[in-house]
């Protein structure tokens, strides 16, 4: 239905996106905030760029897991994924992926091969992760993991639907940005949160499958 992905960057070049919502100087300082937050003795960082089946999240649950296992309590251990390009859509609300197919858009599948018409990562179901022990979003950052989506990322997505859909681009990402679930932070950009977090003391690992 939806074929933004397959066009991203030259959604860039195109005129339409010219009036791209600005990212406020009260966002910055929000989320210079947050990742002075950043705890512990332990840090890492992981790159989120595509949907990986889910490992932007699993690789955050081994980290606390391994840690812990070495004898680590969750207060010494930050683990952070940045949610950016392709994979904004685990930051995202479930009611928003019903209504723009965000499974399809992104290539985000059940074991069955048909696109989720949910986020399956944030509380996940039986099926969702290969293990039913790994924990979702959510419940990892209520153990202290950190967790944000690029800004700029949703604007051109989000524009870029909203070119496709004949709907204003400003309403649209207005829209994306308020699904964006709790506790997940908004950052200017995913790169811009990356470097953010090595200057931070945090190790960069990406993460993919």
């Amino acid at each position: 239905m939806l074929g933004a992905t397959a066009s991203t960057l030259s959604a860039f070049a195109n005129p339409a996106f010219a009036g791209m919502v600005d990212f406020t100087n009260s966002e910055m300082n929000d989320a210079e905030t947050w990742m002075k937050s950043i705890k512990g003795k332990h840090r890492i960082v992981y790159d989120g760029s595509y949907p990986h089946k889910g490992f932007p999240v699993i690789w955050n649950w081994a980290y606390y897991l391994s840690n812990n296992e070495m004898g680590a309590a969750d207060d010494e251990i930050t683990a952070m994924t940045v949610f950016r390009h392709d994979a904004i859509a685990f930051a995202l609300h479930s009611d928003l992926w019903k209504k723009y197919p965000l499974g399809e858009m992104f290539h985000i599948k059940k074991a069955d091969g048909t696109p989720y018409d949910r986020n399956p990562y944030y509380e996940p179901q039986e099926g969702d992760f290969p293990m039913p022990v790994i924990q979702g979003v959510k419940d990892l950052i209520g153990r202290g993991s950190m967790f944000c989506v690029c800004n700029l990322a949703l604007n051109v997505y989000s524009g870029a639907v909203a070119q496709q859909m004949g709907k204003d681009p400003n309403e649209m990402y207005e829209e994306w940005k308020a699904a964006v679930l709790p506790e997940i932070q908004i950052v200017p950009s995913g790169v811009w949160a990356l470097g953010r977090a090595q200057e931070e003391g945090c190790g960069y690992i990406f993460a993919g499958e």
